[in-house]
């Protein structure tokens, strides 16, 4: 026995499985609250950040930093609810959770489960639109910030953008049929690389405009009535509250991402340090952006801070800028998109377990010494049709606003507050119609209400450009 100890390398007894494994048999985990709160920042911060300096010009000076403080409140508060539902039953040793759609089913169950799940799909059916419409639109500002940089600003330089939204449908049904695309070790890092990057560009021009035009621009209550009617007020307030709910969507991967934490201490105190960590340095972003922004512009601040036209020089710069956009949402789209090609496949494959044309893999080599290419004919066809429906809707409204600001209400009320919020008294026994459950029934209805505006003011939004637009035809 002795000599069986000595022969271990070094004199080190070899470790236990408790060493290298959790409580649930799976490799250790090895995050901490700051590669936690890096991940939800890097999450968490995206093309969101674009319409901020617009949402705050319809608010003003008062409404728009409260609206953005009161936002990132809700998103802790509701976070730290969530954090609480990572484990079922016992905080430390209970059952762990380990996605967004687990929790819902350990905690509620039942209907609620099928309806988040409804949700979930739409917002990111929703989500796929809006980053078409987006990296169009990034697109559509490099050719055009080129165009004018090149006749030296006399001409506005009109772009159809149809093609380069039909261009960007093509490359995303290309990558649609690489499967597992949105789990590449490296796609999370070029993600986040690119939208630290556009973002910083964005509050670099914005604070230099603003030392341009030596003056603080902008109302204390925003765009002023006269520029727009009472009607277009009310609304475009109700918009841009959506547009700063999308900027704040992270809820759905916040589960994942808990999923990562080592123990002790336990997961849910960490998790709520990283949830505090990271809110309060997306906030201070966010709130620098949207204020940099409206100071330089005011009344005029454009829906898009890089590609609407706000900046025109250096233009080098803002063609550096708006193509990261355009590759952060090239893979950032796959992400979304994968959940929906995923469901759908795997409910086909049990409907349909004889058919050849559901299930069976062709294999296709590719290079040698590398994977072969596995190639199914419905996946070819499904993905391709997915992509084509979104590729369309995007063509007949390219909104990218009004898109924002709807997808923002969709997800927030139930993805962010509802869910957490049910889950938390569910997991924590909360008794109805005492305080705690009172004010927990009292914040989710706010957001509801709050939500249900937002969503109004885009659809209305929607509505009304509709009327003017001509599907495949009109300029931007």
């Amino acid at each position: 026995m002795v000599e069986d100890v000595k022969s271990v390398k070094g004199d080190v007894l070899p470790r236990s499985s408790s060493d290298l494994l959790d409580d649930d048999g799976r490799p250790k985990r090895t995050g901490t609250v700051w590669t936690t709160s890096a991940h939800i920042i890097t999450a968490v911060i995206g093309s969101g950040v674009l319409s901020l300096a617009w949402a705050i010009a319809q608010l003003g000076w008062v409404a728009g930093p409260v609206a953005m403080l009161l936002f990132s409140f809700v998103s802790y508060y509701t976070s730290t609810l969530l954090a609480s539902c990572y484990r079922s039953g016992d905080p430390v040793t209970g059952k762990r959770n380990y996605t967004y759609m687990d929790a819902i089913h350990s905690n509620l169950g039942g209907v609620k489960v099928k309806l988040c799940g409804i949700v979930q799909y739409v917002n990111l059916f929703g989500t796929a639109i809006g980053y078409t419409i987006a990296s169009a639109i990034s697109l559509i500002a490099i050719q055009r910030t080129t165009c004018q940089h090149n006749n030296g600003g006399k001409e506005e330089c009109p772009v159809n953008g149809n093609a380069y939204i039909m261009g960007f449908g093509l490359l995303q049904i290309l990558l649609s049929q690489i499967p597992d695309f949105d789990q590449l070790w490296w796609l999370s890092l070029v993600a986040a690389v690119m939208s630290f990057g556009y973002s910083t560009i964005g509050l670099g021009l914005g604070i230099s405009k603003l030392v341009e035009n030596k003056e603080i621009k902008g109302t204390l209550t925003g765009v002023s009535i006269g520029t727009v009617t009472p009607t277009e007020k009310m609304w475009r307030t109700f918009q841009a509250l959506g547009n700063i709910a999308f900027a704040y969507a992270y809820s759905m991967i916040f589960v994942e991402i808990q999923d990562t934490l080592r123990s002790p201490p336990s997961e849910e105190k960490t998790m709520k340090k990283a949830a505090l960590v990271s809110v309060a340095v997306t906030t201070f972003f966010y709130t620098l952006c949207g204020c940099v922004g409206y100071a330089a512009f005011g009344e005029s601040a454009p829906g898009n801070l890089l590609a609407a036209g706000g900046f025109t020089n250096p233009f080098w710069l803002l063609n550096i800028a708006n193509l990261a956009i355009l590759i952060h949402l090239v893979g950032a789209y796959q992400v979304y998109a994968q959940p929906i090609f995923a469901f759908v496949e795997k409910r086909a494959s049990k409907m349909y377990p004889e058919s050849k044309f559901v299930t069976k893999e062709i294999e296709i080599p590719l290079f040698s010494g590398s994977k072969p290419f596995n190639f199914n004919f419905f996946r070819l066809v499904w993905r391709t049709a997915f992509v084509i429906t979104i590729t369309l809707i995007s063509m007949l409204m390219p909104f990218f606003n009004d898109v924002v600001g709807l997808l923002g209400a969709i997800g927030f009320w139930p993805l962010t507050v509802y869910f957490p919020v049910e889950m938390y008294i569910a997991q924590k026994n909360v008794p109805s119609w005492s305080s705690r459950w009172v004010c927990l029934q009292v914040l989710s209805l706010v957001c509801l209400i709050v939500s249900l505006a937002a969503a109004a003011g885009s659809v209305v939004g929607i509505v009304s450009k509709i009327k003017t637009y001509k599907p495949f035809e009109s300029d931007f």
